[in-house]
């Protein structure tokens, strides 16, 4: 049995911002259930691994033994949270949020336990609230204070618009904390301002603050944009584990200890070692990366799947071989390589495909096809290759 003192070392680990430790080791003495609250966006049901970040941490504080609670914003999509970008989010409908969350959850539960998570939508008490509710809501803060939170201070500065209701979000999400009671809400590093809101919404209403922590947002595939599926440099939660591997594989040298500290549960000492390792030019950054692809996808999946999705990708880029899960593609037998790419959905615009057709990145029976005009006669056999890592088999009609 861990003391709260080690307890309190745990739940501190990687994160940003964390108010306070005093308070959090008082919430831990008294030896009762937590509730930990995570607000989630209904726009974005597709998760990657930036969401794991904040994920595992509730999936520690369930192994501590307390209650997650995931606060489905099917009212607030109503409103939009910029949260950094120039524009508003689109407002969805109320069949749209209930998809939404369907597929967010049931990707959530890939990592959380489902028995120690509470999942409400906040319209079940802002649909009984009345103008004078929102305006007693309203109240509670000034434009001086709101016009602190970054985003809002960098779009008044340029003359962006901003509207009244966006003021409202952080209020809102503050006033969630109030009606389960949080104990503790996480969210990322960019989520700072709308948490605090909660933390003084809960003094307000004579109730202890919540404890605030944020976890860091981590950069994609491609070493500097923050991971989202928006910039395709994501590694999706519902990837194969054979794209998975791969796409952890295809991650900067740079990235790797930071996927280590993040997104594994490999010991501090041994990631202090390898980075150690690898700064000395001791070991080959690939192996340690290999290793780190396995710790991920274990994850999500068993160690067997994740070991077969390590000998794949040994199979396919360093021996050069073809998958053994090869699936076939149908087509006629005279057609254009654009069309015959098109047709297996890898790619989403005929733009993209002559794109990667002019890079060298479609190849036939291992030959480069660079010429996107290029009329194909096929027999049927093929071996169709587009980019890394899909292959398909041609199957004529």
């Amino acid at each position: 049995m861990l003391s709260v003192e080690e307890q309190l070392e745990l739940i501190k680990r990687n994160t940003i911002d964390f108010i306070s430790d005093e308070e959090m080791l008082e919430k831990l003495k008294s030896g009762k259930q937590l509730r930990i609250k995570l607000g989630v966006d209904p726009s974005r049901p597709d998760l990657h691994l930036g969401h794991a970040v904040v994920l595992r941490k509730l999936k520690l504080f369930q192994e501590l033994g307390h209650k997650v609670v995931l606060i489905i914003g099917d009212f607030t999509a109503r409103i939009g949270d910029p949260s950094g970008r120039s524009k508003t989010r689109p407002m969805l409908t109320k069949e749209e949020v209930i998809e939404n969350a369907k597929t967010y959850t049931e990707q959530v539960f890939m990592l959380l336990d489902k028995e120690k998570t509470e999942v409400r939508f906040n319209g079940e008490w802002f649909d009984k609230m009345n103008f004078e509710d929102v305006l007693k809501l309203a109240s509670k803060l000034t434009v001086a204070r709101m016009l602190e939170r970054d985003d809002f201070n960098k779009r008044y500065k340029e003359n962006q618009p901003i509207s009244i209701s966006e003021f409202l979000y952080p209020l809102a999400q503050g006033h969630d904390s109030i009606m389960i009671d949080a104990d503790v809400e996480m969210g990322g590093s960019d989520q700072l301002f709308n948490l605090l809101m909660g933390r003084r919404l809960l003094e307000e209403a004579g109730k202890k603050p919540q404890i605030v922590m944020t976890m860091p947002l981590i950069e994609g595939t491609d070493g500097h944009l923050k991971m989202s599926k928006s910039y395709d440099n994501y590694i999706g939660f519902t990837d194969t584990p054979k794209d998975m591997f791969g796409k952890i594989m295809s991650i900067p040298d740079t990235l790797i200890i930071k996927y280590m500290k993040y997104l594994t549960n490999i010991d501090p000492e041994q990631i202090k070692k390898y980075e150690d390792q690898m700064e000395k030019n001791e070991v080959n950054p690939r192996d340690i990366k290999m290793f780190l692809g396995i710790e991920i996808i274990k994850m999500f999946h068993s160690e067997e799947v994740a070991n077969d999705a390590k000998e794949q990708f040994i199979k396919v880029f360093q021996k050069n071989d073809i998958p053994d899960d090869i699936e076939d593609l149908e087509t006629v037998s005279e057609i254009n390589i654009v069309d015959l790419v098109e047709n297996s959905k890898v790619l989403s615009s005929k733009s993209e495909i002559k794109r990667l057709i002019k890079q060298g990145g479609v190849k036939i029976d291992d030959e480069k096809v660079d010429d996107f005009k290029q009329e194909l006669v096929l027999k049927g056999g093929e071996i169709l290759r587009i980019g890394k890592r899909n292959f398909f088999k041609i199957k004529i009609k």
